[in-house]
């Protein structure tokens, strides 16, 4: 990853990773220190292994993929409101959600997620 891209183009890179499934890329957008929260201060994850053991079974997911559908970008904070698809526990289905990236020396350095209701297929 360069220090020398954008937050927004940190961000794009960390959601073309998502869609490619490709856990290892993906993981290379984040701080070593980087921390995840569920909007609006619950710490899910802390650090890039905590990050990994998170999200390894969702990128095993055949129908994972995100779309974005806007995005907003101040300064180093870029704001992502996407539709995701994923295969939960319940079934294969949808959620929407607002993702708030806060980008540090060409690394995501933390992430907050505020999720929308599940819509099952």
């Amino acid at each position: 990853m360069n220090q020398n891209l954008s937050p927004e183009a940190i961000v794009q890179q960390q959601l073309d990773a998502y869609n490619a499934r490709d856990l290892e890329t993906w993981l290379a957008t984040y701080a070593d220190d980087a921390q995840q929260f569920e909007h609006p201060g619950k710490l899910v994850a802390s650090g890039k292994a905590e990050i990994r053991e998170r999200s390894r079974l969702r990128f095993e997911e055949p129908n994972l993929h995100a779309r974005l559908i806007q995005r907003s970008v101040m300064e180093n904070m870029v704001i992502d409101h996407e539709e995701v698809t994923r295969t939960f526990p319940e079934g294969t289905g949808t959620i929407r959600l607002v993702a708030i990236y806060q980008v540090v020396n060409g690394k995501i350095q933390s992430g907050s997620f505020l999720f929308g209701t599940k819509t099952l297929d």
